[in-house]
């Protein structure tokens, strides 16, 4: 199954693709658009396009990163990532698996300290980049799990 993992911004927004079998996860770009743009409905359906060109009709595991505090609590954008991560099960109607962003953007930084590349240029790719990591600390540990919205949508129109 290919996973799809999103690392949720508030000016640009990383995605990552993966899969079970390779357990690789690798970064595939970032979308620029804000989440305050009509209330996140433009993100959103950029989002959703993005995973249909991923995927096509297969199914798809989709991560979400969630914003922990380093002692283990939710932060104030955990409340963001929930909301926004129902509004895409509803709108993908599949599942979100919640997973701990904890130090993603901190690996992505390290991942690229080394690269030559300018700050303009890091800053493009950090979120893609967050984003694998997000996906890769699901594949290494199902402990990155931090729960899964359900898409609340039902079938009986």
């Amino acid at each position: 199954m290919r996973l799809i993992a999103i690392d949720l911004g508030d000016k640009r927004t990383g995605i990552a693709l993966g899969d079970r079998i390779t357990q690789i996860s690798s970064p595939v770009g970032c979308i620029e658009v804000p989440i305050s743009d009509a209330g996140g409905a433009r993100l959103l359906e950029a989002i959703v396009q993005e995973i249909c060109e991923q995927v096509g009709t297969q199914r798809a595991e989709i991560l979400l990163g969630l914003a922990i505090n380093m002692d283990g609590s939710e932060s104030p954008r955990s409340k963001i990532s929930r909301v926004f991560g129902q509004r895409l099960a509803d709108a993908i109607g599949m599942d979100v698996v919640l997973v701990d962003e904890r130090r993603t953007s901190k690996a992505a930084d390290e991942r690229m300290a080394q690269t030559g590349l300018t700050h303009k240029q890091k800053k493009a790719r950090r979120d893609a980049i967050a984003a694998a990591a997000i996906m890769q600390a699901y594949l290494d540990s199902p402990d990155a799990a931090m729960g899964t919205i359900e898409c609340s949508q039902s079938d009986n129109g």
